[in-house]
């Protein structure tokens, strides 16, 4: 348990940003899976919208630190491969 004051104030500030982190977080998984049911189902048109409104969520996520840059980027990289495979 924190004993100084600083030392109490951080765990209070870890708590908060822990808590935006989950909903950032939560926020970008959600999108991917409307991404990847649009692809399941095989609607291209709804995939294509779903990612549109997927990707910012993802790179803002990769700029808060919820994911790594690269991360981020190979999430949406293979996201748009499948996508693109829906139209062959």
């Amino acid at each position: 348990m924190a004993n100084t004051r600083s030392a109490k104030r951080k765990t209070r500030e870890i708590a908060r940003r822990t808590k935006i982190n989950q909903h950032r977080r939560s926020m970008m998984r959600g999108h991917i899976r409307k991404v990847e049911e649009a692809i399941t189902s095989g609607d291209r048109n709804a995939a294509l919208a779903a990612l549109k409104a997927a990707e910012p969520q993802i790179m803002r996520a990769s700029q808060k630190g919820i994911v790594h840059k690269k991360t981020a980027s190979r999430k949406v990289s293979r996201l748009t491969h499948r996508i693109a495979k829906l139209a062959q």
